[in-house]
């Protein structure tokens, strides 16, 4: 005890407090039952116990020294342009936003891959579903083919079947595109230069226009008629003979 007090007073300094700033208090008045708590009651087992009484106890501190330091003076708020080193580089820093970058894009290719999977499950699923009920269609037409041949049956719904089957097909089809109908630039130039038609044979003969004579005119197709005659003229009488009749005259000249 004697060298414990000796140690006290060697290290122990008259100062003022305001260069101590030590408070020592027991806990803070508890708010449900007004009473400061009891330190011996506190269950050092108990955690939560035992960390209610420090803090309480740090309030008691906080509520004795704030009305002192604002007596001194002693400002007890951070001014608005305090500025203060972090604890860890800037380099530092920048790895370990790296490595979270790094670990969120792993978890997105993870979860990616988790949903192309169970796409690919539900496609392969779907698949497996519509080849099979083909199969079971194909075997129980075969069947009713067997039977049919054997003289088991005499119907042939089978066949009704498919027909139906085809044609519902075609039907779907050709509503879809009868839907789909032209854009609207297929129908402005329609309204403007008409739906056309075909072109190519369009001066072709027909049977019909191969036996209708009703507009013959003999005389016009040989060159018999009043108009033809007059259009010729003396020209038509003084046409050059032709290179045969030609070499004729001259043989008579000889």
């Amino acid at each position: 005890q004697d060298g414990l007090k000796q140690c006290l007073a060697e290290f122990s300094r008259q100062l003022t407090w305001v260069e101590r700033l030590d408070v020592t208090l027991g806990p803070v008045l508890d708010p449900v039952s007004q009473n400061a708590s009891n330190t011996d009651a506190v269950d050092p087992e108990n955690d939560f116990q035992r960390e209610m009484s420090f803090y309480r106890q740090a309030q008691a501190a906080v509520l004795e020294a704030l009305p002192r330091l604002r007596k001194l003076q002693v400002p007890t708020r951070r001014p608005d342009d305090y500025f203060a080193e972090m604890a860890k580089s800037d380099q530092q820093m920048q790895k370990i936003r790296q490595k979270l970058k790094s670990k969120q894009e792993a978890m997105e290719r993870s979860e990616k891959a988790k949903q192309l999977r169970a796409m690919r499950k539900y496609g392969k699923k779907v698949q497996t579903e519509i080849l099979q009920r083909r199969q079971k269609e194909k075997k129980n037409m075969l069947n009713a083919v067997k039977k049919y041949q054997k003289g088991l049956s005499d119907k042939l719904d089978f066949l009704d079947d498919e027909q139906t089957s085809s044609q519902g097909n075609k039907k779907g089809s050709a509503n879809q595109q009868t839907k789909k109908g032209p854009n609207a630039k297929r129908r402005y130039k329609n309204q403007k230069f008409g739906f056309g038609g075909k072109k190519k044979g369009s001066k072709w003969n027909t049977k019909e226009s191969f036996n209708d004579v009703s507009s013959f005119q003999s005389k016009v197709a040989h060159n018999k008629g009043p108009g033809k005659a007059r259009k010729g003229g003396k020209k038509a009488l003084n046409k050059r003979p032709g290179k045969r009749a030609r070499q004729k005259m001259k043989n008579r000249a000889r």
